[in-house]
């Protein structure tokens, strides 16, 4: 059967954008692996494909229940659009400024704007969102790395058993726990996200997995493998792989399988000298201007069924990827520089640093020598609020799986689960290979210099940037809201005074805005300067009594919730990022959580209610470590509905 593959349409201009009656994503085949190694691997000939990722719900899955009824997110009327524009340029601009552009606006009304307003409404018909396009247009139309540029990146906490911070317990343990999601996903039994009771569009979910950024010479355009079943580990900047899911995406490996596979990938990969092995670390290649990587790919697949061609297929249609690095960062710095672009050490004229060990591409799991680990994922299907749904129950499933190995009564974050793969016939896993097998990629001379260019380019970029860590400890979420302000509004205020301090003048800023309260809804940006935080700024710089200060900023607070109220059709209501939901419908999210605030140390769980350091196991856990008793309270709190 050949695998199904959904791209979406070439990044096209505003104008043919609107003028286009295409639907929003178009259909088309791909290759599908087979099992063997990778000097052995073909693909089948091209087939035509007519059906799509599935998004309406099957009978009794909950994941996509409410779709069909979501509605779509509507088109502002014009003159609304026009008196908004206008209110976010009237603090940025002097008064002739203002004049000239409230004239061109007025203008803009008489002549162009009602027909552009009319060809939008025509384009939006039989749309599931207006502006979704124009999302995909704005991140594929980009030229520029992605790395540090677009892909966003999330740390996990450290495992709360201090034994199972080793990379490959912690590793496999990630893997198997991300499997469960997958498999949640696809069997549409992952409990759907909402906000007091109002459904959230699951789309982006079934775009989560099995799917890469591919560059193009017109542009680059998503491809995904709906029916993928391996993953590709990254090891000193060399690739494997292996099965992972059966055809009905149950597991086909216990964690103790997963962690003897890495291991065995890692006693490989260190065979190799890292110097060595860097120079043909084409994951490097990923990190390249998106222009010069389309060339260095058609290089890469110019032999439609070479060696190359079939390694870089296995590595665009993998589920997701995990990179095992070799480095131990000792500081939360540190991990959020790993995590967002790797570090950046040449040796002996060879870089050998994190940045070789990556794929930027896809869904990214990092996990360093120590532990410490990280999400890196593409941005383009997906935004922050799915993935660190994503992040949230993987990290909670961790701990909980755990828990019921001391405990068979602990619950599971899942509907249901895989069945146990020791225990079933191995002929019932279907056509898999769970033995890893490395990726050969014949490095042609080409290919040895543009390896050497992309690191130089990307060692040049890195070391432009400096990465820190606040942990701020002075007060938090529960202080700002006892003071009578908007935690959103707060944090805003404070960028913008920050900036102000440092450079004297007040910028464009913006706060995003979940909008999957709608039919595939991704963000908007809710405009956060005002007449009133500009004068807040100005005031908390000035020499002014703290009373001066303190009123000036309850006026820039209330006039940002205004703004939020304003902005409730993109799905905020008020100024509390509580409504930005994560992990269990109709819960608190993560970011509701009381923090503590101390300064992030290795085995510490930021996301633990200082409280609960009070609480103690029961006579029912005592034979559990009182760490992992406080994460199981701290997993409690992120999903209490399946306790």
């Amino acid at each position: 059967m050949p695998t199904q593959v959904r791209i979406f349409a070439m990044p096209k201009s505003l104008g043919e954008t609107l003028a286009a009656t295409s639907p929003t994503s178009l259909p088309k085949s791909t290759a599908q692996l087979t099992n063997g190694h990778a000097s052995d691997l073909r693909l089948p000939p091209k087939m035509p494909m007519t059906t799509t990722i599935p998004e309406h719900p099957n009978d009794g899955g909950i994941t996509f229940a409410a779709q069909d009824d979501l509605p779509k997110l509507p088109i502002p009327d014009l003159e609304s659009s026009c008196r908004r524009y206008l209110a976010a340029l009237r603090p940025l601009q002097g008064a002739r400024e203002h004049i000239e552009t409230r004239m061109a606006v007025e203008d803009f009304l008489k002549s162009d704007g009602p027909d552009l307003q009319e060809k939008l409404q025509n384009y939006a018909l039989g749309k599931s969102s207006f502006i979704e396009q124009f999302w995909y247009d704005s991140y594929l139309n980009f030229d520029n790395p992605v790395v540090l540029n677009l892909n966003p990146f999330f740390l996990l906490e450290d495992d709360p058993t201090p034994a199972r911070n080793n990379q490959v317990t912690r590793a496999a343990s990630l893997v198997v726990s991300a499997l469960e999601f997958v498999r949640a996903v696809r069997r549409e039994e992952l409990p759907p996200d909402n906000i007091r009771g109002k459904p959230l569009c699951m789309y982006q979910y079934s775009r989560l997995f099995g799917t890469a950024r591919v560059p193009t010479i017109h542009g680059c355009q998503i491809e995904q493998d709906p029916d993928s079943k391996h993953i590709v580990v990254l090891c000193h900047g060399q690739f494997y792989w292996f099965d992972v899911l059966d055809d009905n995406s149950d597991l086909i490996m216990s964690e103790r399988d997963v962690a003897i596979n890495l291991q065995t990938i890692i006693d490989d990969a260190v065979q190799t000298p890292i110097q060595e092995a860097a120079k043909g670390a084409l994951g490097i290649l990923s990190t390249e201007n998106r222009k010069i990587w389309s060339g260095l790919r058609e290089v890469l697949t110019r032999e439609e069924r070479s060696n190359n061609a079939d390694c870089l297929g296995i590595v665009d249609s993998a589920l997701f990827v995990l990179c095992l690095d070799y480095t131990e960062p000792a500081t939360a710095a540190e991990l959020c520089q790993n995590m967002l672009c790797g570090t950046n050490e040449v040796v002996k004229g060879v870089q050998i640093g994190t940045c070789i060990n990556r794929w930027y591409d896809k869904l990214q799991i990092i996990v360093c020598k120590n532990g410490s680990a990280g999400i890196n994922f593409e941005h383009t299907g997906v935004d922050g609020h799915t993935v660190l749904r994503f992040a949230s129950d993987v990290y909670t499933d961790t701990i909980l799986r755990f828990a019921r190995t001391i405990n068979g009564q602990a619950p599971s974050l899942w509907k249901s689960t895989s069945p146990d793969p020791s225990k079933r016939d191995p002929e019932s896993f279907g056509d898999v290979n769970t033995t890893p097998h490395k990726l050969e990629w014949d490095m042609i001379p080409e290919l040895n210099v543009a390896v050497r260019f992309a690191e130089t380019r990307l060692a040049d970029l890195i070391s432009q940037n400096e990465f820190e860590c606040l942990d701020f400890s002075g007060y938090g979420k529960n202080f700002i809201t006892s003071m009578g302000f908007s935690p959103d509004a707060f944090v805003q205020m404070a960028f913008q005074a920050a900036y102000y301090g440092l450079y004297g003048r007040v910028e464009c800023t913006y706060e995003p805005a979940m909008t999957k309260a709608y039919l595939h809804g991704r963000t908007e940006a809710i405009r956060s300067v005002t007449d009133e935080s500009v004068h807040f700024v100005q005031a908390f710089w000035a020499d002014n009594p703290a009373e001066t200060k303190v009123e000036a900023l309850r006026k820039a607070d209330k006039a940002a919730i205004a703004t939020y109220t304003r902005s409730s059709a993109y799905g905020r209501d008020n100024g509390s990022m509580r409504d930005s939901v994560v992990g269990s419908p109709g819960r608190d999210s993560i970011s509701s959580i009381d923090m503590d605030m101390r300064p992030r140390q290795r085995g510490d769980s930021t996301t633990s209610n200082p409280r609960t350091r009070d609480l103690h196991p029961t006579q029912r856990h005592d034979s559990i470590d009182i760490k992992l008793w406080e994460s199981i309270i701290t997993a409690v709190r992120l999903r209490p509905d399946i306790w």
